[in-house]
């Protein structure tokens, strides 16, 4: 039986960069390119109006940048995965991006076929960051301040650097209230980036109930996808 391409909005200031990706995806049978956009306010556009299944979505751009157009097109149901790949991998960028609805961060200078392998498990649902990102955006988590105390350096709520995004607060405790205590548990598991299979057996429980845990943990922490739960993860302090 045959599969439906994914469909793909490209979202970057450089039209080089867009003609270079279309190129490249038009190689590839399972990816369709259904539009372009230059502008963060364009691809907001442009993906209420094309409903692509993915959004590979630039950060640095005239206006209104990728971190704002990420978190209004991730806003409302049937919404579209976004894929975050840009030059600038700064922590805060990363950390904005996922906490904006991104379901994946990549840099430019990854190799082709990796950027292509990533709208395509974005598309499928799942997340996925750039592997040198990975440990700089655990190691960002694990550096955070005990909620309430401002990180030294750091300007405090209201006056944060222009054109940076504003550092999300804490998770309050309460916002962990339905959560069960083997939820809990898979919670941290997650948030220390083991897989269904790795939390079942060091559970000793059975892979399908890990899975069934963390749909559940999904729906309970309204979270798109597993990137999201280990951000929640570490914002509530249950993650080293």
């Amino acid at each position: 039986m045959s599969t439906a391409p994914v469909e793909v909005l490209l979202v970057d200031d450089q039209p080089l960069v867009r003609a270079g990706l279309r190129v490249l995806m038009a190689d590839s049978p399972d990816l369709v390119v259904v539009g372009e956009a230059g502008t963060g306010t364009e691809a907001v556009r442009l993906a209420r109006e094309l409903r692509p299944d993915v959004v590979v979505m630039d950060v640095r751009m005239p206006g209104m940048d990728g971190i704002e157009a990420t978190r209004i097109v991730t806003t409302g149901p049937d919404a579209p995965r976004v894929l975050v790949l840009t030059t600038f991998d700064d922590d805060e960028y990363v950390y904005g991006a996922l906490r904006s609805g991104a379901s994946g961060f990549l840099v430019k200078d990854m190799a082709v076929d990796d950027i292509l392998a990533a709208v395509r498990v974005v598309a499928a649902g799942d997340a996925l960051i750039a592997p040198g990102v990975t440990r700089r955006l655990i190691e960002e988590f694990a550096a955070r301040p005990e909620p309430g105390r401002p990180e030294p350096g750091r300007p405090e709520p209201g006056r944060h650097r222009p054109g940076r995004p504003e550092p999300a607060a804490s998770l309050p405790p309460r916002a962990l209230a339905g959560v069960t205590a083997r939820e809990r548990e898979v919670l941290v598991l997650v948030g220390r980036g083991l897989s269904n299979g790795e939390i079942a057996e060091r559970l000793h429980i059975s892979a399908a109930t890990a899975k069934a845990h963390v749909a559940r943990l999904f729906t309970k922490l309204d979270a798109r996808d597993r990137v999201q739960l280990v951000i929640l993860a570490y914002e509530a302090g249950l993650a080293p």
